[in-house]
């Protein structure tokens, strides 16, 4: 017991030394504690002010809900506790009655701090959250009332511009670096997709939209939607034997003088691409007698040109005229099919056209202007010498081959796709003072980020694929003997 009694004293004075040490040590670092407090109630007192200015932002500038969101989400992770400084963890290591009354007081602080920065927070989210709803009824309730009958977007058109309409034929384009990457003639179909490599596009979502606009697919990529022309229809369509290329189709028919109300004869209807260009020059009031010796290329044509008449009746609200008669037949032996006609102009794409010479030549006006499409130089030789062995009323006017070359013209770009700038040459010092005061003299106003005008050198040279030799064109004149 005599032992026990002075152990029991020395533990008894080494906790009641520890107590008196932890006390100074409060007292010593009372200061850093309330340091410590008061920059925690300026990181809460900031994180409230934040979400009221995020509040008052949202009435002026109506920022999206996703912003909302996340000021919600930090307000929540703001609520939760925050970590203990190394005094405070000790603090609570002690029991209760050997803690001083400063530490005491600064525990009830804290915790009242905590309990009104929870109630701010929550009255802040309900605040915000009354406020995006209030505001997002408020705009339903305006659209309703200036858009009582539709909800969805109609562009606005012009005085004779027609929206999309299914049965309309489409040309769908998407460009790279200024490349035509993909091309394609479709027609408009319900319940259809447009199908390519860069994604599809449904049909029902191109109608009711205007021509001329890009579409995204359903990888993202824009596809050029707009209505293709008539010479680019016969490029596109599809065809059995070789057509008449649009600038021989048009050359032919400037050597022929078409006219409204002509009556014209055509032999060899091809895949009807001359057909069509027959048909609008002689428009409503003339005529075309085409005439194809194959019943496959005959059913190519027909369907070809009707494709064409249907789908122009969907985009302008009227009808194409229906103005070309098609026959299966050979003109070397189908005379009766000319009896008691005459032709203002005749059309000849054939293999050996002084063949049907004798035939047709009756028919045609005198002066009238017979043109002849032959791809090889060895056909106008036997034309020529068929001419002259059968002695017909005919003058060889011209024989011609129509090139076009495409060129590339488009400004120079660096690597990082920006514009290259023009290089000026270096000047003397005489120069240089003559330039900046001509410079000032003319300035020119040019928009913000933009280089001024004339600034950017220019690409210029000869597209890299050119369209090379098509036919050859031989025109013939009737004239009296």
């Amino acid at each position: 017991m005599a032992v026990q009694m002075p152990l029991n004293g020395l533990l008894i004075a080494h906790r009641l030394v520890r107590i008196c040490a932890s006390s100074q040590a409060h007292h010593r670092h009372r200061h850093i504690l309330l340091r410590l407090t008061q920059s925690k109630k300026e990181i809460r007192t900031f994180a409230t002010s934040c979400m009221k200015c995020n509040e008052n932002d949202k009435d002026s500038s109506d920022p999206p809900p996703l912003k909302t969101e996340l000021t919600s989400t930090q307000a929540l992770l703001s609520r939760r506790r925050r970590p203990l400084s190394p005094l405070e963890r000790i603090s609570h290591l002690l029991p209760q009655d050997a803690l001083t009354p400063e530490v005491m007081q600064l525990r009830e602080q804290n915790q009242q701090e905590q309990n009104e920065h929870a109630s701010v927070t929550e009255s802040a989210e309900e605040a915000i959250h009354t406020d995006s709803s209030t505001h997002h009824v408020s705009e339903t309730q305006l659209n309703d009332e200036v858009h009582p009958e539709e909800n969805m977007w109609t562009p606005p058109t012009l005085p004779g511009e027609s929206l999309i309409g299914f049965g309309e034929l489409l040309l769908g384009e998407h460009r790279k670096k200024g490349r035509v990457e993909f091309r394609k003639m479709f027609q408009l179909v319900k319940g259809v997709r447009l199908q390519s490599q860069w994604g599809t596009i449904l049909h029902d979502d191109i109608a009711g939209q205007l021509a001329g606009q890009s579409m995204k697919t359903s990888r993202g990529s824009a596809i050029f939607i707009r209505r293709p022309s008539l010479d680019e229809y016969v490029l596109y369509m599809r065809r059995g034997p070789a057509i008449a290329y649009p600038k021989d189709a048009a050359t032919m028919m400037m050597m022929m003088d078409i006219t409204e109300g002509d009556c014209v004869l055509e032999s060899g209807s091809g895949s009807g691409a001359m057909s069509l260009f027959l048909s609008r020059a002689v428009g409503s009031k003339g005529s075309v007698l085409s005439v194809e010796i194959r019943e496959d290329h005959y059913k190519r044509a027909v369907l070809n040109y009707n494709r064409w008449r249907t789908s122009w009746s969907v985009r302008r609200g009227e009808e194409w005229p229906d103005n070309v008669r098609f026959h299966n037949a050979d003109l070397c032996t189908a005379s009766s099919l000319l009896a008691g006609r005459g032709f203002n102009s005749v059309a000849l794409d054939l293999i050996n056209p002084h063949l049907v010479l004798p035939t047709i030549i009756p028919h045609l006006h005198s002066g009238a202007v017979c043109t002849v499409y032959l791809a090889n130089i060895t056909q106008v030789i036997d034309l020529l010498e068929g001419v002259r062995c059968l002695a017909l009323p005919l003058l060889c006017e011209r024989i011609i081959e129509v090139p076009v070359r495409d060129w590339l013209v488009a400004p120079a770009l660096q690597k990082d796709g920006r514009h290259c700038i023009r290089k000026a040459p270096v000047l003397d010092e005489e120069q240089k003072e003559e330039n900046a005061t001509s410079e000032e003299d003319d300035e020119e106003v040019t928009t913000e980020g933009s280089p001024a005008f004339g600034s950017i050198p220019y690409i210029a040279r000869p597209h890299p694929q050119q369209m090379c030799h098509t036919a050859f064109l031989v025109k013939l004149r009737k004239c009296v003997q």
